[in-house]
């Protein structure tokens, strides 16, 4: 004779429905979670697989006849170039614009202001590279201009400026529009969340409203701000349309932002040269995946290390 567990008190459903649909959902996490990281690793072997045989090829058949370091070197420095600038321009714009929606601007303004937001993230990134091409390119080439002539002393605006403007800052301005409204929608969310009574107390004891949001909006929101600025950097690290279409690439390494020999990043050089590739070349080109992807492995796990030392001193924990 089996015993069951009775149900509760005023409740119509059977007694064991409950610990079903707890063991279901337990499994199902658990798969869910074992899945991810096998996913993770297949995507690593696959890399490692295909890379191999251009990390053990002769430096001759390899692209420009160069070694692997050669390379890539320069897709390395263009990558992260592209990135920092893209986090340099978005980081003060996006915190700002979030700070607004979510603490200064009327309820029916910042209602509509967040959807023209979130509304940004949904343009293909091509509609960027064309957007970069046709408008932004022209309009910053007076100012390139006027950098080369009065700011050639600093390494980042020596000249000869580009008469095209398609050069690596540009690049760095359409990305930081594109990971703007992912940077302004988490950063307006965690915002958001930050306890009423704090922000109260704080403006009792006299803070003015910047003051406030300085000692209590910013300093619960610190841990969303580095994570917003972690996936908007993912982001910009693997960007490939709106960097190929828009960047003039002359290669090697170069301080130089306003000139027309850029390196060109990764996933750019990928989109560009793999349909033209075969043999060790396309298997050089995978390396370069391979690369990428440890970069962008890196910088998460950087971040998360960040936010488990501020953890025990973060007002959102």
């Amino acid at each position: 004779m089996t015993q069951t567990t009775a149900a509760p008190r005023g409740s119509n459903m059977p007694a064991s429905t409950g610990r079903r649909g707890d063991k279901i959902f337990s499994r199902v996490s658990t798969i869910s979670g074992v899945l991810i990281l096998v996913m993770l690793a297949g995507v690593t072997l696959f890399l490692v697989a295909e890379a191999w045989p251009a990390i053990t090829a002769d430096q001759a058949v390899l692209p420009d006849q160069k070694s692997l370091l050669e390379y890539t070197a320069p897709l390395i420095y263009g990558t992260v170039l592209a990135a920092i600038l893209a986090l340099l321009f978005a980081v003060p714009v996006s915190l700002g614009v979030a700070l607004f929606i979510s603490h200064f601007a009327p309820r029916r303004l910042a209602q509509g202001l967040g959807y023209a937001v979130d509304l940004l993230a949904a343009i293909p990134s091509v509609v960027y590279g064309l957007w970069g091409i046709f408008f932004l390119a022209p309009q910053v080439k007076p100012a390139y201009a006027w950098l080369a002539d009065h700011l050639s002393f600093i390494p980042f605006f020596a000249g000869p400026a580009s008469v095209t403007g398609r050069t690596i800052l540009s690049v760095g301005l359409v990305l930081a529009v594109m990971i703007l409204p992912i940077m302004t929608a988490i950063c307006r969310e965690v915002f958001l969340q930050t306890p009423r009574l704090h922000e109260e107390a704080a403006l009792a004891l006299g803070a003015t409203r910047w003051e406030m949001i300085r000692m209590t909006v910013l300093p619960y929101g610190r841990s969303g701000i580095v994570s917003a600025a972690m996936l908007a950097l993912g982001r910009a690290l693997g960007e490939t349309m709106a960097v190929a279409l828009l960047l003039s690439v002359g290669g090697g390494v170069s301080l130089n932002l306003i000139t027309n020999q850029n390196p060109s990043t990764i996933a750019a050089n990928i989109a560009l040269k793999f349909p033209e590739s075969s043999g060790v070349l396309v298997n050089a080109l995978i390396f370069t995946g391979l690369v990428l992807f440890v970069i962008t492995f890196l910088v998460n796990f950087a971040a998360r290390s960040f936010l488990a030392r501020r953890s025990e001193f973060d007002g959102a924990n």
